[in-house]
């Protein structure tokens, strides 16, 4: 069922649809790019929906032909030129607390990259769980570009996604990756045509929402932190996780279904 339209601000939208809570950065004339507005906005749709309980499982996508193209660099350059000192705090003000809320989101997040994905923009993508690429997006991780190094949450993310060699090469050389380039070091769940991105996006996050949604956070944390820490701490995070998840009634249910041959139903708890 759809319910009506959160405007959380003229630049970011929040639908809510069958459990999904899709956001939707809105400055297509800019091809979404990211001005402090917006990026004040998506931090409160995020935390929205990680606080509401009937949101199973998030879409992130962009109006109009482009994902997220990353930093207004128009608002950036005068900002800096008035000698204002928020575009020089933006890392720790916006872009972190916007990758923390991504990647350690309790619940599902996919991607719909309906366009160019760049900068701070990829690295959003990057830090969903899915993405879901049309065949006119892209991806480029510009900051050298400009003279910067990588942000949101990218350093973590991309190495995971790609080994160390291939992200120093996204980052350094800062060229453009396609679809079918990123389909095929890992960057990418799926490239589908550029009118099916929104639909193919929604219907993954909508099985998702139906899924063992605490089965599916533990599985979250338990990659994350393997990725870092030694066997003897990996298996007993994993021990801890799947003791969280074996005590949920998701699991109770469904081992009874196993037992009686029927399909199991899912309520997220």
């Amino acid at each position: 069922m759809i319910q009506p339209e959160v405007r959380v601000s003229d630049n970011v939208l929040l639908q809510r649809t069958d459990g999904v809570g899709t956001i939707i950065l809105n400055r297509p004339a800019s091809m979404n790019s990211l001005s402090i507005e917006m990026k004040e906005a998506l931090i409160g749709a995020l935390v929205e929906v990680r606080d509401d309980p009937a949101v199973r499982a998030v879409v992130l996508t962009g109006a109009g032909s482009a994902f997220c193209v990353g930093q207004d660099l128009h608002e950036h350059a005068a900002l800096l030129a008035s000698g204002d000192p928020r575009p020089l705090q933006t890392v720790r003000d916006h872009y972190n607390p916007i990758a923390t809320a991504l990647v350690q989101m309790p619940k599902p997040v996919v991607a719909a990259v309906n366009g160019m994905a760049a900068g701070a923009g990829a690295s959003f993508a990057f830090a969903c769980d899915f993405r879901i690429a049309g065949e006119s997006a892209g991806f480029l991780m510009a900051f050298a570009r400009v003279g910067l190094s990588a942000d949101s949450g990218a350093s973590f993310t991309l190495p995971r996604l790609v080994g160390h060699a291939r992200a120093i090469a996204l980052m350094m050389l800062a060229e453009p990756v396609s679809p079918a380039q990123a389909m095929e070091m890992g960057l990418v769940t799926a490239v589908v045509p550029d009118d099916r991105v929104q639909a193919a996006a929604l219907e993954l996050a909508v099985r998702l929402a139906a899924g063992p949604t605490v089965a599916y956070a533990c599985i979250k944390e338990t990659l994350a932190y393997g990725g870092t820490a030694d066997l003897a701490d990996a298996l007993e995070r994993e021990a801890d996780l799947q003791a969280k998840a074996g005590r949920t009634a998701d699991h109770r249910n469904a081992t009874a279904a196993f037992a009686d041959k029927q399909p199991p139903i899912f309520e997220g708890r």
